[in-house]
C-alpha cells in the first residue's frame, strides 16, 4: 500500500496542488479549495535557504493540516533552479530529516545515479514517499519506451513513478493510458499526465487507468505545466465521473 502522510493512494487518486507562488497563502487557498496534496515548488519559490524552506513547510503543514511532496525541479525538466546541482540535492536531502518536513520527495530519473541514490535513500530512512518522475515537454515517447521509463523507476527506487509527456495525437494520448494500465495491472503505483490541450483530459481521465496523482493549479496562480485544471474543478469533474 502506498501512503503519502495520511492518504491511501490505493483507495483513491489524490489530488496535488502545485505551490509556486505566496507559498503560505497559496497553500491555504489550495486547503479550501479542496486540494488532497500540496506540491512545494522550491525552485519556482525561489528558495534556496534551508532555514527559510524548512519555516515555510512547517507553517504550511501546520495551517492547513495537508501532507506536503517536496520538489526542487532541475532546469533540464522545466524546473527553475539556479544554483549547483549539489546544492539543489543538499537542499531536499536535509529537509527530508526534518521532524516537520515533507512527506514525500519527487526527484528526477535523469538525475544522475549518485544524486538520485543520495534522494532515495534519505526518504526511505525517514519514511517518506519516493517519487521518481520523468517529463518531456516536446513528445510523447513511444509505448514501449513509456514502459521501460516506468519499470527503470521502479527498479531504481519509486514508491510512485510520475511520467508527464506532451502529446501530439490522441494516438499519443492512448498510449500513454495503456502503459499507465499495464503498470498498475503489474503491481506498480505510477501517476502520468499528457500535457497541453491534446492531453488536457488526462488531468481527470487517468486516475481511471490507474493514475494515483493528477496535478492542479491554484486559483489565482499561473499553472506549473501547460494543461492543468484548478483544484476545484478536477475535484468536480473526477466527483461527476465516479
Amino acid at each position: 500500500m502506498i501512503h503519502i502522510g495520511p492518504l491511501d493512494l490505493e483507495k483513491k487518486a489524490a489530488v496535488v496542488a502545485v505551490i509556486l507562488e505566496n507559498p503560505l497563502e497559496t497553500s491555504k487557498k489550495a486547503a479550501e479549495m479542496g486540494a488532497d496534496l500540496l506540491e512545494i515548488r522550491l525552485d519556482l519559490l525561489g528558495i534556496k535557504d534551508l532555514e527559510i524552506a524548512a519555516e515555510t513547510i512547517r507553517k504550511i503543514k501546520s495551517e492547513t493540516k495537508l501532507p506536503v511532496i517536496l520538489t526542487n525541479r532541475s532546469n533540464t525538466e522545466g524546473g527553475k533552479w539556479e544554483g549547483k546541482e549539489a546544492e539543489r540535492i543538499g537542499l531536499l536531502t536535509n529537509l527530508l530529516s526534518l521532524e516537520a518536513g515533507p512527506d514525500a520527495v519527487d526527484i528526477e530519473l535523469s538525475a544522475g545515479r549518485e544524486a538520485r541514490d543520495q534522494i532515495i535513500k534519505a526518504a526511505k530512512t525517514c519514511g517518506k514517499t519516493v517519487i521518481i518522475s520523468s517529463h518531456d515537454f516536446l513528445k510523447t515517447p513511444a509505448f514501449q519506451e513509456m514502459k521501460i521509463t516506468f519499470e527503470e523507476a521502479f527498479l531504481a527506487g519509486a514508491d510512485i513513478v510520475k511520467l508527464a509527456v506532451m502529446p501530439h495525437s490522441m494516438k499519443d494520448v492512448l498510449n500513454l493510458l495503456r502503459a499507465t494500465l499495464d503498470a498498475r495491472e503489474a503491481g506498480g503505483t505510477v501517476c502520468a499526465i499528457a500535457m497541453g490541450k491534446l492531453g488536457k483530459h488526462t488531468r481527470v481521465i487517468a486516475p481511471f487507468y490507474g493514475s494515483v496523482l493528477t496535478y492542479a493549479s491554484v486559483e489565482g496562480t499561473v499553472p506549473a505545466a501547460p494543461g492543468q485544471f484548478q483544484v476545484d474543478e478536477v475535484k468536480k469533474i473526477m466527483e461527476l465521473l465516479e
